[in-house]
Formats: C-alpha cells, structure tokens, sequence
C-alpha cells in the first residue's frame, strides 16, 4: 500500500477539505483526488462521500483513519531508526524534564552526559511535571526529572537537591551599599506578581501574602524562563527557585532583596524511574555529584 496515498487519505480525512489537504501536503489539488481514488481502488471501498461540494468521511473511512495512521507511524519509526543507525546510533533514550528544570540542567549536565554516549541516540521531552509520571510509568520515556514527588507505587522517586524560594525584582539604579533600604510592601503592591509557574507553593505563598498585603496584583505566567524575563523587562515581580536565577543574580541582571515578611519555602527536585538499567543507574550517578546551587 503505497506510503503517500495514506499520508494524503490521513491529511485529508483530518481537513475534511481537498483543497486545505493539498495546501498541507504542497501538492496540486488533482493530485489529492487521485491518491484518493487510487487508495480506494486497492481498498475496494468508499472512503469518502462528496454532496454538494461537501467531503465527509464514509463508515469505512472512519475505520481505515486509525489504521492508517498507525501504519505511516510505523514506516516513519522504521525510517527513522535506520537513519539513527546510519548516524551511528544504536539504541535510543528518552527522558521527560520539566521546563524549569530544562532551563537549569541541560545546559549544564546534559551535555557532559550525551558526549559520554555518543553511540546513544538521546531524545530530551519537555513535558510538565504532572504529566512525567505517567509517561514513566507508560514507558514512553525511561526517566524523568519533575519538581513534583511520585505517587505511584511501581515508580522510584529519587530526590536530587532542595532549591530555595527568592524574591526577585528588577534592578534599580543604585548599588548595595548607596541605595536606600526597599521598602516590600511598597514593591510588591506595585508591580504585578508573577505566578504559578512551579506546581508546588504557589497556593500557600499567595495565602501568606495576602494576609500580609492584600490587593496585590498577580500574573499568571505559567513557564518560569518566561516569569524571569518579565522580571528583566520590569513588567512584574516574582519569587523562584535559586538555581534558575543563580547567574541573573552573579551577573547584576536580576535583584534579590531581603524579604523578612514569612519564611519562604524550598522545592525539590526528583527523578523518576520505573526500571533502572545501566544508562539510567549511571546517569542517576553522576547527576547526584552535580552541584546545582
């Protein structure tokens, strides 16, 4: 059954529209219909109606819709695997990471740890952490690392390192030693506060906030690389992780002032794994010796 014809009865059952497939495809729409019929030729069956200008799928449209993508799916991967292999690779890994621990770690650890394994073709997820457990547990990826702790019973949670909670602003023209004292309370009512975009202290942050300051005025800003540039263009203020922040802080881009009105809290950091073979009991190794304060 030939490859394009799919790719296009998919495009096409997808669209519902012979001329938005074509557009899609970047073939002629006279090419659309003939894959089409060429298609149902070799099925024996209708796969599509047309009324009045009007495409819809036929019952044995709807049936061949699943097995035609699960058959593209499956050359693709074939192809893909050979090209892996043609590159040198001979064996794949996937790891699920959460958006703010891809902006803290991959630069950094992920690199060391792909040049150690360059026979590995390794693929990196970016997914939220609530949904990592599950992709884990599915065995979509073969490890994952989340900001959130494991609740089921057949997947290893392994913590890495606490990260402590800071208020951070935007610079201001004065130096630590000539500049007066910043006044929080004056600061936080206003900016905006930048929110939500960990899934851990949120709620109880903002509870111990408001009973402090009421009325503040929050953003929800829900990827924390995009929450630490607001803060760099002075459109808010925020309060995240060290790590995220540690080089902002180094390099005077960012400013953190004491904050005195509760304690902030810490997050964690876990890895989560189903089953631990060689490539996940190594890599767990050396990320446990990587120093990320």
């Amino acid at each position: 059954m030939d490859y394009q014809w799919m790719k296009t009865f998919i495009v096409a059952a997808e669209t519902l529209n012979f001329r938005k497939a074509s557009e899609k495809l970047l073939l002629s729409q006279p090419s659309v219909t003939v894959h089409i019929r060429l298609l149902e030729e070799q099925l024996g069956t209708k796969l599509f109606d047309r009324v009045n200008n009007r495409v819809t799928l036929t019952d044995a449209g709807k049936v061949f819709y699943p097995e035609a993508v699960r058959l593209t799916n499956d050359v693709d991967a074939s192809v893909h695997r050979m090209h892996s292999f043609s590159q040198g690779y001979r064996r794949n890994w996937t790891i699920a990471i959460s958006p703010l621990m891809a902006e803290t770690i991959l630069p950094y650890f992920l690199r060391a740890f792909i040049e150690r394994h360059k026979d590995i073709e390794i693929s990196i997820r970016i997914e939220e952490s609530e949904t990592i457990e599950q992709l884990v547990d599915n065995g979509d990826v073969h490890l994952g690392i989340s900001a959130l702790d494991a609740t089921f019973k057949n997947i290893e949670s392994i913590h890495m390192y606490e990260d402590p909670i800071l208020f951070i602003t935007p610079t201001d023209q004065y130096d630590e030693e000539s500049g007066p004292p910043i006044d929080l309370t004056d600061v936080l009512r206003n900016h905006y506060l930048l929110t939500h975009h960990h899934p851990v202290f949120w709620d109880d942050l903002l509870f111990k906030l408001n009973k402090q300051i009421p009325g503040i005025r929050t953003m929800k800003v829900t990827q924390a690389h995009i929450a630490k540039r607001f803060i760099q263009e002075r459109l808010g203020v925020s309060f995240l992780p060290h790590s995220i922040v540690r080089r902002e802080l180094i390099e005077g881009k960012l400013m953190q002032p004491h904050f005195n009105l509760f304690n902030l809290p810490t997050v964690s950091t876990y890895i989560i794994v189903k089953k631990k073979g060689e490539l996940e009991e190594e890599f767990i190794d050396q990320i446990a010796r990587y120093y990320f304060g």
